[in-house]
């Protein structure tokens, strides 16, 4: 049979709990599915995440699912990920509806019935539309499928595979303990209309000698009565960009003699840390995340990353002392870079007349550069080219994406950054001062080796770096996953 015209039943990674390793799963099996000549797409209804991307017509989606886009060898598209919560403090966050801002709506609100029952209709149908243009779905659920009470407002675990008639792979995580009691309580919990959709376990983060965990592949088998499709390593030498902030607990936080050190500033509301994935994968680099203002010392440049929440990052900066650090060492001739939020908090003024961030406000900046913001209920969202002039002349060209609120002002006299493909400008520099709306804008090989010379000739091309990663991803889960038993866990036939 010809596999393309094969049609396959959805595959939803469901998971014990958050950081279980789903996301990683899901695009390593949608490049397996696209290897073997199907036309995958990822799927989450709900993702909840201050990391985002553009699609192709200018609206937003979690990460992970243009990631996993990427690897079945796709643009991205919102029906992958219909809705997105973007937090903005403990009990509030902004919502994406089909790749639109809609509002910022508290937990109560958001977990209201009646919004509850809006949303998951259009997820239903953004599902629906994807699913008739690709085979198979790739679903993904959202921490743990066994939050019984949240099971009547749930609308991307168990009821979502409900819907999609999906066959369901439960995905636990031994490496943090508990994968026994975790596996079992998380299939027992279901409904039985929901127990039924799980049709398999994947062991993931396993280190050490597989053999060891035969025997308990056999009593996770007995105790669950689903099968053990397999038993997943730990792979450090995998990198596939990370969506989560928790993540960040594993970077390094601090200068390492002798190597480039390019020092990140841990905002409390970090979004978009993807933009130093080239940096981090360049020879010779280490980059660290710090919230120390002491911790800068000994960097050869800074950034300011992106923020959901500009002027209370901001205000974090200034009661920590972070920000005068940053303008000493940027007095004293380091680089220092702001991208998006950053770039904002790098101005003379952010001004919040409406409240869009929370309540209505207005603060001074950093004063580095000669520009001023005021946040606005529109967002920009979009991909676009740059071109740029450095102080010896040399144009450079790159690409990358923005997705930001507000607008920002510059000085008479201020110098912008770079000229965009549309014909209007981008940023402002001042002096050895540099702020940006471009994400991916450190992507750009060129732009690395200006901002930082003794890198010139070291950035190796990230893209083909990618597509090697989803390949060897790919090749090691058909090593340690019996994908025979998973086409037949989805096939029809």
């Amino acid at each position: 049979m010809n596999t393309a015209m094969r049609r396959l039943r959805p595959l939803m990674l469901g998971g014990t709990g958050s950081d279980v390793g789903k996301s990683m799963l899901a695009a390593g099996l949608c490049r397996i599915f696209r290897q073997d000549g199907y036309a995958p797409a990822p799927f989450k209804a709900q993702n909840m995440a201050l990391n985002s991307y553009a699609t192709p017509e200018g609206f937003e989606i979690g990460r992970a699912q243009a990631v996993q886009a990427e690897a079945a060898g796709i643009d991205c598209h919102t029906d992958m990920n219909p809705l997105l919560l973007k937090p903005q403090g403990d009990s509030t966050c902004q919502i994406v509806v089909d790749g639109v801002a809609a509002g910022t709506y508290s937990s109560a609100r958001l977990y209201d019935s009646e919004v509850r029952a809006e949303l998951r209709g259009g997820v239903c149908k953004a599902f629906d539309r994807l699913s008739s243009r690709y085979n198979p779905v790739v679903m993904e659920g959202a921490g743990s499928v066994a939050e019984i009470n949240l099971r009547e407002s749930d609308i991307v675990n168990m009821p979502m595979a409900a819907y999609a008639d999906a066959a369901v792979l439960l995905v636990a995580d031994i490496d943090r303990g508990g994968v026994f009691a975790s596996a079992y309580g998380s299939v027992m919990l279901q409904p039985p209309e929901y127990r039924r959709l799980i049709k398999g376990i994947i062991v993931n983060k396993f280190r050490g000698d597989m053999r060891l965990f035969d025997s308990g592949r056999r009593m996770l088998e007995e105790c669950c009565g689903v099968p053990v499709v397999g038993v997943v390593p730990y792979m450090a030498d995998i990198h596939i960009e990370d969506e989560d902030s928790v993540v960040l607990g594993g970077k390094r936080v601090a200068p390492m003699p002798g190597a480039v050190n390019v020092a990140v500033v841990r905002l409390p509301h970090i979004s978009n840390f993807t933009d130093f994935n080239v940096l981090e994968h360049t020879p010779g680099v280490n980059v660290y995340y710090t919230a120390e203002a002491g911790a800068l010392v000994g960097a050869d440049m800074i950034v300011i990353p992106g923020t959901k929440t500009t002027i209370s990052d901001l205000r974090w900066l200034k009661a920590t002392g972070m920000d005068e650090a940053i303008t000493g060492l940027a007095a004293d001739g380091l680089p220092v870079v702001g991208i998006c939020g950053g770039y904002q908090m790098m101005g003379r003024v952010i001004d919040d007349p409406e409240g869009y961030e929370g309540e209505t406000d207005c603060v001074d900046g950093l004063g580095l550069l000669p520009v001023t913001t005021v946040i606005s209920a529109d967002k920009q969202i979009r991909r676009i080219a740059f071109e740029m002039t450095t102080d010896a002349g040399a144009c450079i060209v790159g690409n990358g994406y923005e997705i930001h609120m507000g607008r920002t002002r510059l000085d008479q006299d201020a110098i912008a950054l770079s000229m965009l493909s549309d014909g209007t400008a981008d940023g402002c520099r001042n002096g050895n001062c540099y702020g940006t709306y471009i994400h991916g804008f450190l992507d750009n090989s060129e732009v690395i080796a200006w901002l930082l010379p003794r890198l010139s000739g070291c950035v190796a091309d990230y893209g083909a770096y990618r597509q090697r990663q989803y390949d060897t991803l790919a090749a090691r889960l058909r090593e340690c996953l019996d994908m025979n038993m998973i086409y037949r866990m989805i096939s029809y036939d």
